[in-house]
């Protein structure tokens, strides 16, 4: 029950161990695998910071199998003084008091990543059990700390390396603050990487591997972008340290990768407009501010995003006492840098281009294409969109709906052409099974715009059929009308072309479906083999040797179907459409990415990727002729 009462009894002082592990969230973001790698950033950006500063060229990282973390830079070492003032040592008011550190004074640390004076505290007072040594060349000094409170006090040994110095810190995350103490290991191999490109100088060790890229950011730009040209600005003053490299694509897309003293920025920030606002200033000078270009005689109006199309970006910036949004520092706030930024980025890509004519006109020709992409998007009546024709709930003349039966789940068959469309109809279960006959191959929607695909009344009836559609942009598919789409088609090379062409629309519109496991496939046989009164489907030349073989000195008779529709509407039902004969496949995506280049290269309009793919993998093929 909540007391009445508010008075000086309700307000407790918790001490800044508590607190952390009270609310850890308002320190690390949350206590998922996100605030888990957290702490793993906190004590890798104070090495990176020591060796900032000129102190330390090696970090190493190990991950042991009890799942302690070790944490080992070669810097000056955590200072181990007595302060007279708290009556303690400096070393434990680092890890048991926030605000403590040598980072707020800008005489130690001018660009740190450790900025708040919170993560050394962060990660002690999170651990189940942390222990620290200092190398102050002739001394190793060593505490234990349990829970963020001190176990032992501050041990002196003697170095037996007179000349190390360094930090090395080994800690295993407490599991009541954590809800799973599992580390992503890719996760923290590709952070080290990321470290390893912005600091060319210095060299990790992660599980004994060694990271170390003396091309700096150029080696990470070619990586995510395979661009020859490209745009490499650096700019270097006391309390700024700035690179950024860009280039254009032909797409539409951009992407904007952003790091501040070693800290990725996710949600970018004053150093990513400032670089944006550069982008503006250049186009803007060069076309006298006219917002406009002139292409066959017509004017095409330009806005600022015109002139991010296609960017790809990296920007490392490197500066005095960075202002972030929060603890976990995923956005640059500080204010001065933009203008900064911004006259550093136009001075250099102004030149740029009044020096490179035809990667200007490159850039832009993909105005132009984005121009006309925009129109005929404008231009479309797209039925999609419009819901008042989908509450009209107009099924296509073509489908053959079923009864719903509610003993049974409802199942939408796509079938190649109106002939199997015909006998699929006679031959299906109508409690349950309904039938769309698709007319042709339908189209492809990796190659064509969006309103095109729309526009497709192939692609408009698997909509209607399914009673689903988009609002505001966003698939609603809350009525959908069956459990489950089946797509039959031949068991030839047209038949899977139009397999393939159905999937590319489904994974590029409908992924939801897919995911939700609704779309399958389902597969005819190959050959029909008789026997006296006995009938045999094979679906492979495997079983059609296997079975001559076993019938080879008496009389059969053995069909090869070129389609669907020369079955009829029995054979149909008993080898694609009884659920207990039918081979039928569960359409699943693993891996999106891959799913999705696999996708562009077979069905894009780029042939030289097909060409290319073709090359590789046609010993692979299986060609029925």
């Amino acid at each position: 029950m909540i007391s009445k009462k508010y008075n000086s009894q309700n307000i407790k002082y918790l001490n800044d161990i508590k607190h952390i592990r009270l609310r850890p969230s308002m320190y690390i973001g949350n206590t998922n695998k996100e605030g888990l790698h957290h702490l793993i950033h906190e004590i890798i950006n104070n090495s990176i910071d020591e060796h900032t500063t000129g102190y330390g060229k090696i970090i190493k990282i190990n991950i042991y199998k009890n799942k302690y973390i070790k944490i080992t830079d070669e810097g000056r070492g955590i200072p181990v003084n007595y302060k007279k003032k708290y009556k303690k040592f400096i070393l434990e008011l680092i890890l048991t008091k926030l605000g403590t550190g040598g980072k707020f004074d800008n005489k130690s640390y001018k660009m740190s990543g450790g900025l708040h004076g919170v993560g050394l505290s962060c990660v002690n007072a999170l651990s189940k059990k942390l222990i620290i040594k200092i190398y102050k060349k002739k001394y190793i000094y060593k505490q234990i700390y349990i829970k963020g409170k001190k176990k032992t006090n501050l041990k002196k040994y003697k170095n037996i390396s007179e000349k190390k110095t360094g930090t090395e810190i080994t800690f295993l995350p407490d599991k009541k603050i954590f809800k799973k103490i599992k580390y992503d290991k890719k996760y923290i191999k590709n952070y080290i990487k990321e470290l390893s490109f912005l600091n060319k100088k210095l060299i990790f060790y992660y599980n004994k591997k060694i990271y170390h890229n003396i091309k700096g950011i150029k080696k990470y730009f070619f990586l995510k972008n395979k661009k020859k040209k490209y745009i490499y600005i650096k700019y270097k003053k006391k309390n700024l340290y700035l690179e950024i490299i860009f280039s254009y694509n032909n797409k539409f897309k951009n992407e904007f990768i952003s790091y501040v003293n070693n800290i990725k920025t996710i949600n970018g920030g004053n150093h990513v407009l400032g670089f944006k606002k550069g982008i503006y200033k250049t186009y803007n000078t060069i076309f006298k501010n006219k917002k406009y270009i002139k292409y066959k005689n017509k004017k095409i109006k330009l806005t600022n995003k015109y002139y991010l199309l296609g960017i790809f970006s990296i920007i490392n910036l490197k500066i005095n006492n960075p202002k972030f949004e929060g603890q976990t520092k995923n956005k640059l706030t500080n204010i001065s840098i933009i203008n900064i930024i911004k006259n550093i980025v136009f001075n250099n890509f102004y030149l740029f281009l009044k020096k490179n004519n035809s990667y200007y006109k490159n850039i832009i020709k993909n105005f132009i294409l984005y121009n006309k992409y925009i129109k005929e998007k404008k231009k479309s009546k797209d039925l999609i969109y419009k819901k008042k024709q989908f509450l009209n709930n107009n099924l296509p003349n073509k489908l053959s709906d079923c009864l719903f039966n509610k003993n049974y789940k409802s199942e939408l068959y796509l079938v190649e052409g109106d002939s199997a469309g015909g006998t699929a109809k006679q031959g299906r279960n109508r409690k349950y099974q309904a039938i769309l006959p698709l007319k042709g191959k339908i189209i492809n929607s990796e190659k064509s715009i969006q309103n095109k695909v729309f526009d497709n009344t192939e692609i408009k009836n698997i909509f209607l059929s399914l009673g689903i559609f988009y609002k505001n942009k966003k698939l609603n598919i809350k009525k959908i009308r069956y459990n489950k789409i089946i797509i039959m088609t031949d068991a030839d090379i047209d038949g899977k072309h139009i397999t393939t062409l159905i999937l590319t629309f489904f994974i590029k519109y409908l992924k939801i479906l897919i995911k939700k496991e609704y779309l399958y496939i389902v597969y005819p046989p190959l050959y029909l083999f008789k026997y006296k009164k006995k009938c045999i489907y094979l679906w492979n030349k495997k079983q059609k040797k296997k079975i001559l073989k076993k019938y080879k000195n008496k009389k059969n008779y053995i069909q090869r179907y070129k389609g669907l529709g020369e079955m009829n509407a029995k054979q149909l039902w008993d080898t694609t459409m009884n659920p207990k004969n039918r081979i039928l496949k569960k359409i699943i995506i693993k891996n999106k990415k891959k799913t999705k280049k696999i996708f562009n290269i077979l069905m894009g309009s780029n042939p030289k990727l097909r060409k290319k793919f073709i090359k590789k993998y046609s010993y692979l093929a299986n060609i029925n002729i």
